[in-house]
């Protein structure tokens, strides 16, 4: 089995609604992603033979999807009263709305399905809250 892996990273901010510690306040991350291709086969022609897939475009994609969550503040939908969104907006904050709880854990398995749709035999994805945190999902 082959296995690629290539990372990226970004700086934003999260909290967790309902959470009773210091993480329900607004708090900032440098997010490391870690993604992992596999294949039990190389291509066999063309440019990319004895390739499992182009690394430029591998970290094109990856960079592409998670420079989109740089510099913002990432938000469970319906976890802050519609004023508070309202303000934030005003002021021109990048928010951006998702539908879990932002944790390591769901920002992994948001990710590795995000490049297994398109079209990436992902093996697993890591996310790094800091240095030694890390959240990983993978396939079986």
């Amino acid at each position: 089995m082959y296995l690629l892996k290539t990372e990226h990273s970004f700086d934003a901010a999260h909290f967790l609604a309902g959470y009773e510690g210091k993480c329900s306040n607004i708090h900032g991350h440098r997010w490391r992603v870690v993604v992992g291709i596999e294949s039990e086969t190389l291509q066999e022609d063309g440019q990319c033979s004895g390739m499992v897939v182009d690394f430029s475009q591998l970290k094109k994609d990856i960079k592409n999807a998670i420079d989109y969550f740089d510099h913002s503040l990432i938000v469970e939908k319906n976890s802050m009263k519609e004023k508070t969104m309202d303000a934030l907006e005003e002021e021109h904050f990048r928010i951006i709305q998702v539908d879990f709880r932002p944790t390591a854990e769901n920002l992994a398995k948001y990710f590795y399905d995000l490049f297994a749709e398109k079209g990436y035999c992902v093996r697993c994805v890591d996310v790094y809250e800091t240095p030694n945190n890390c959240a990983s999902y993978a396939s079986c």
